[in-house]
């Protein structure tokens, strides 16, 4: 059953299915950040629906929703000539939901709202029923003070009738269960708010847990109309992007005084890595200048002998370091804000970050990160994007020298060589990187995946060998890679992880197996389409009939089985054979943005501004 999910800015969100069932712990219509963008608290599971009509009660969960999208997801019930809207938003960087409710009747009705209410962090369950709840009646509300916790919710419905109560309602996760996760929970029904509608009309309940309640919620309302529609306008794209530009801004979230990324809802904080891969389609492609400045200055921050974070966990925010890519990334990443900016300046502010970096890993850092003799980089298994790990055992160890993070540390260097020339700095990485790409030339005598080792198992991660700036390799090999990976690895929704003609593939994600061991093994990755199709076009020149060729062929068909209806979301992952099951988070950001990044620069051919940043002047900043 298909989900749908809207945030505030803060890592906090309101989901649920398009039916508005609670299928996994993670569901909520307020999930608040405690502590931005991460420690994410459920307080409200779901809010129960009924409408009375000439003294007969119906409950809406009875009756199939039709969902919509417009800004903001829509239900619409048809009841006994009755109609009913309900539109769900969150305040912009504010602990609060607010519910719209539009009435369409020629006759009076009543309409009962109950709050399914709950106190825990939204990795947890509650299955003792151990949680008091204490209640207090204002005017058009009720607030709520769990035992567990010094927050207080409210919930309020103007010009209504509350009846308090309590009963314990059993709640079954099916997708937890699924994935063999903690799945019987209890959540608190409260009470019930009864609301007369004589005429045609519309109310809004809110959920918050804000200090303020001299609330205007069709206020909030049109705020978030307005600033929904100044993304999209900012972003100067076509309309045919709308859903994908508004999922974008999904991720983008407050964290401190600065900006971050949250790498996917639902269980996702935010990742250094995730945050990088996404940056140019979520805030660049958007012309989102100023969040991509923070974000990447926010992280500078975090780097660490050479490192930037790969991670910051949910319930602690501590960072941790265990990415072998994530510091290559920022580099290209800075270079790709530069070619959409020209912010010169940017690079003096962030150049000791860019040093420590290639230092680190030229001389060595944590997890064996090192160049060796050979010039190429060296690194302990499990730091790769393909990171899972179960126990000590790592079903994707790809150590010592995989092929996408030589591909990254010689982009890196010419990157470094050039904004050396920029910034008046002593150019110490031409050289380097002209014995780097001589020494991976005289290795790479098969598409290998990792280099020392000589796998050539057929996986995607060569593809960055074409798709980032600078390539090692001649256009032949290039152009062999592209084909390799269309014929083995692409698929309706992204590229699998793994050819299914290999040893070790595992074509479904749930199974008689532990999940992890699919998970880089045959399992499709959406995000991994933006290089590829950055490849394919490069390959052919950017020509219009390749371009053309490859959003009829690689996107469309995407596109299409998502429907009308789409919010713009797209699954973290899908299993590696048909009929592609989405699996994981519902919407992932290096998903989005990838597939949006890949519309704009490779099929629509909208270039950076200041794409030709080479031929920039010389300046000394």
């Amino acid at each position: 059953m298909r989900e749908w999910i809207v945030t505030n800015g803060l890592g906090s969100y309101a989901s649920l299915t398009h039916q508005n069932n609670n299928t996994r712990k993670f569901h909520g219509l307020l999930i608040a950040s405690l502590n931005p963008p991460v420690d994410r608290w459920v307080f409200v599971s779901n809010v129960y629906d009924k409408i009375k009509i000439n003294d007969k009660i119906i409950n809406l969960k009875d009756f199939k929703s039709n969902f919509s999208f417009d800004y903001h997801p829509h239900f619409t019930y048809e009841i006994n000539g009755v109609k009913i809207e309900k539109t769900i938003l969150m305040e912009y960087e504010k602990n609060t939901t607010i519910i719209r409710y539009k009435i369409k009747t020629d006759k009076p009705v009543t309409m009962l709202h109950s709050p399914v209410v709950h106190s825990r962090h939204f990795y947890d369950i509650n299955g003792k029923r151990y949680l008091e709840f204490e209640q207090e009646r204002f005017k058009d509300g009720v607030s709520i003070k769990p035992s567990n916790i010094d927050k207080t919710l409210k919930i309020m419905l103007k010009d209504s009738t509350y009846n308090p109560g309590f009963h314990w309602d059993e709640f079954f996760y099916k997708k937890d269960l699924e994935r063999n996760d903690s799945w019987i929970d209890n959540n608190a029904v409260i009470g019930e708010f009864s609301k007369t509608v004589k005429k045609s009309d519309e109310y809004y309940v809110v959920l918050t847990i804000e200090d303020e309640i001299d609330i205007n919620p069709k206020k909030i309302f049109s705020n978030e109309q307005k600033r929904k529609k100044s993304i999209l306008e900012q972003s100067e794209l076509p309309k045919d992007f709308e859903r994908l530009i508004l999922s974008t801004d999904n991720f983008i979230v407050k964290k401190d005084k600065g900006k971050s990324v949250i790498a996917g809802y639902h269980w996702f904080s935010d990742w250094g890595r995730d945050t990088l891969i996404s940056l140019p389609g979520l805030a660049l492609v958007t012309k989102r200048f100023d969040d991509a400045k923070q974000i990447l200055l926010d992280l500078s921050q975090y780097c660490k002998n050479g490192l930037i974070p790969n991670t910051f966990m949910d319930k602690s925010s501590e960072a941790s370091y265990n990415t072998v890519d994530a510091s290559l990334w920022y580099v290209d990443r800075v270079y790709q804000y530069l070619k959409y900016t020209n912010d010169k300046k940017f690079i003096e502010t962030i150049w000791k970050t860019l040093e420590s970096i290639i230092e680190g890993y030229k001389d060595g850092t944590d997890n064996a990160i090192h160049m060796d003799d050979d010039y190429l980089i060296s690194h302990n298994p499990g730091l790769t994007w393909m990171d899972v790990k179960l126990g000590d055992y790592y079903p994707t160890p790809r150590s010592k020298k995989a092929v996408e993070i030589q591909a990254l540390w010689y982009n890196a260097l010419k990157i470094m060589s050039n904004l050396s020339k920029f910034a008046g700095k002593e150019d110490n990485y031409s050289d380097l990187a002209d014995s780097v790409k001589y020494s991976f030339n005289s290795n790479y005598d098969l598409l290998y995946d990792v280099i020392d080792i000589k796998d050539a198992s057929c996986r995607p991660n060569k593809i960055f060998l074409v798709s980032l700036d600078y390539n090692m390799i001649d256009d032949v090999t290039q152009k062999k890679i592209v084909k390799n990976v269309q014929e083995k690895l692409v698929t309706i929704f992204g590229l699998r992880t793994l050819a299914p003609d290999e040893e070790g593939y595992i074509g479904t994600y749930i199974g008689d197996h532990n999940r992890d061991l699919s998970y880089h093994n045959g399992t499709v990755w959406p995000w991994l389409m933006g290089p590829f199709i950055k490849a394919y076009v490069k390959t052919n020149s950017y020509s219009k009939k390749h371009r053309y060729h490859a959003y009829k062929t690689f996107l469309k068909p995407m596109f299409e089985v998502f429907g009308p209806n789409w919010d713009g979301s797209i699954y973290e992952i899908f299993d590696g054979n048909p009929i592609y099951a989405p699996r994981g988070c519902i919407n992932q950001a290096w998903s989005v943005a990838e597939i949006l990044r890949c519309c704009v620069e490779d099929i629509e051919n909208i270039k950076p501004q200041y794409k030709k940043i080479l031929d920039l002047p010389e300046i000394r900043v």
